[in-house]
């Protein structure tokens, strides 16, 4: 007999009662596309519907195992795939109307990888125009909601990819990360994710027209959004397996246990310059330290190298690449909401040209050695996202103020995209404001190629402050 509804369990519970033969990939679905249809119209995280086709997989799964075929690692785990990926027969609209048609002739290799594991696609998850927001909103789709109420963003830009996670329509979210579209829509719902490093988990897309700016290809990367960093464990080694159609792709195995690390030190980091950290935020910072203590790791309160010139050059630098590459498709197929943001994103960002364009991508060498050296002696670094309490839906449209907040104070999200390390999010406590209860996740930065040191870093974690759907279920009375 289980303990929770079918829905409300974890991929890495699913998995051990699949492989126990007590759930069937059928019984799965049905459970996840019933909690879909009661809390989707209030979420409208999934936008595009995919029942039909996910019950027919599921049962072609439970008809191959009856014939005597393995199981894979992933059997029968309900997935949701961002809509700025393809996916054979949906479009890859990016939240934009003018490519509402876009219809995919392949599988973009995330998803492919994840079929071949044996999950179940049960919906395609919305992101904002052109997925260049930290919140969620579009002309074609409209707005996705936050679980724990609209008075928080549900982050973005994959924040139909958290929303749905945690409100059960799924177990797995695929996402991706340019320059925090994993980790601020995890921040926001409590949930816990994986940005993996440069070249980790392989990417491409049949439907684009040209290859993306070397930056973007740089900086970019594919991964998902989880209810327990357990189920970061168990599926990241599917999604990092080869794909020859990216030939940038670091062919590493997950389990990397024999590269030593020859120091168990933790690099503490409460400051974030030209910013004040919210006392929310050094608590959460202060439980994260606490938490990797008590498994033996030693904690360091240490300023780390370059960050804000870190941080500021590679957003400047991609923002040129936007404005040359992508800048006419913006102002041509975008609302003028998202042309304002834009507009203050350029304000705020020096977007780099010519020859200063050049040299910020040569010095990207630089920053790099720096944070590698500083790194081989704090293999991890605890940091926040962004160091206030998580903001209200459409802050980043009102101009200056809303801007800085939402992406300007972000200075240790999107360096990370930049020297292309690998960085995780996890909850650790909730905030009780006067608009209601705000999660708050802290960042775990590990060294290049370590994820699977992340990820250990964020079960500890996750051990010491327990996960947080449950509480937010709780809290919507879906448990009772």
């Amino acid at each position: 007999m289980l303990n929770k509804p079918i829905w409300a369990l974890t991929a890495s519970e699913l998995c051990k009662k699949t492989k126990n033969n007590e759930l069937s990939a059928t019984e799965i679905t049905v459970a996840c596309l019933e909690q879909t249809k009661k809390v989707n119209p209030q979420l409208n995280a999934i936008v595009d519907d995919m029942s039909d086709e996910a019950i027919k997989r599921a049962e072609s799964l439970d008809s191959e195992v009856a014939a005597g075929k393995p199981k894979g690692r992933l059997f029968g785990v309900p997935v949701t795939v961002k809509i700025n990926v393809d996916q054979k027969g949906y479009a890859t609209s990016n939240g934009v109307t003018a490519l509402k048609n876009l219809i995919a002739k392949t599988n973009a290799p995330i998803v492919d990888h994840l079929m071949d594991a044996g999950a179940v696609f049960v919906g395609r998850t919305n992101t904002p125009e052109f997925s260049f927001r930290a919140d969620t909103e579009n002309p074609l789709y409209g707005r996705t909601n936050n679980p724990w109420g609209k008075h928080l963003s549900p982050g973005g830009s994959s924040g139909g990819a958290s929303s749905a996670v945690m409100a059960g329509m799924c177990t797995l979210a695929h996402g991706n990360d340019i320059g925090g579209s994993l980790r601020f829509p995890s921040v926001a719902t409590g949930a816990v994710t994986l940005k993996p490093g440069l070249g980790r988990v392989p990417a491409w897309n049949s439907s684009q027209t040209s290859e993306r700016g070397i930056l973007a290809q740089s900086m970019s990367v594919q991964g998902l959004i989880t209810r327990s960093a357990y189920d970061l464990q168990l599926a990241m080694p599917e999604i990092i397996q080869s794909d020859l159609r990216d030939p940038f792709h670091v062919p590493m195995p997950w389990d990397t246990s024999h590269l030593s690390e020859n120091s168990r030190k933790v690099a503490l980091c409460f400051e974030t310059p030209g910013f004040k950290t919210d006392p929310e935020i050094v608590k959460g910072l202060k439980i994260a330290a606490d938490a990797l203590s008590d498994v033996g790791f030693e904690i360091h309160e240490v300023t780390p190298p370059l960050l804000e010139e870190t941080a500021k050059t590679g957003y400047s630098a991609l923002l040129g690449e936007v404005q040359a590459l992508l800048g006419e498709d913006i102002r041509r197929n975008g609302s003028e909401k998202i042309q304002m943001i834009f507009d203050e994103y350029f304000r705020q960002f020096e977007p780099y040209d010519g020859k200063k364009l050049l040299t910020a991508m040569a010095n990207r060498t630089h920053y790099a050695r720096e944070w590698s050296l500083f790194m081989d002696e704090y293999p991890l670094i605890i940091s926040n996202l962004i160091p206030t309490s998580f903001f209200y839906p459409d802050r980043d449209s009102e101009g200056k103020a809303g801007v800085t907040e939402v992406l300007g104070a972000a200075l240790w999200s999107y360096s990370m995209n930049f020297i292309g390390h690998p960085a995780g999010i996890v909850p650790t406590h909730i905030a009780n404001t006067k608009a209601g209860p705000v999660p708050i996740g802290i960042q775990i930065i590990g060294k290049r190629w370590r994820e699977d040191t992340v990820v250990a870093a964020l079960i500890a974690i996750e051990e010491y402050c327990g996960t947080f759907y449950e509480k937010l279920w709780a809290k919507l009375g879906w448990l009772n």
